[in-house]
């Protein structure tokens, strides 16, 4: 008998701002710029495109197309879009945590 497999969405997993903030800093952790973007756009997912779009002021195509796999957004879209999130992008010295 073959088991199942279900597709997985870790968008159904980002239920607090705490989930999401981790989420997104283990997606900075490995300084892929694709996979980050993937990640944002996995934690928009999670938000809601519609609303996403509607308190961004950005398209929810723009917003699919530019946290895709194949997306590349400016910094602005990113920053608007993680403020939206609830989340902040942080600096601080390699080696050091929080």
């Amino acid at each position: 008998m073959r088991e199942k497999i279900y597709d997985y969405d870790p968008a159904a997993a980002l239920e607090s701002e705490e989930a999401i903030a981790v989420f997104l800093a283990d997606a900075l952790e490995t300084g892929d710029a694709a996979y980050i973007a993937k990640a944002v756009g996995v934690v928009a997912r999670a938000k809601g495109m519609t609303e996403l779009s509607r308190e961004t002021g950005l398209s929810r195509e723009q917003l699919y197309r530019s946290f895709s796999e194949q997306g590349n957004p400016t910094l602005k879209t990113l920053l608007t879009v993680m403020r939206a999130l609830g989340v902040d992008l942080t600096a601080r010295p390699h080696g050091t945590t929080t």
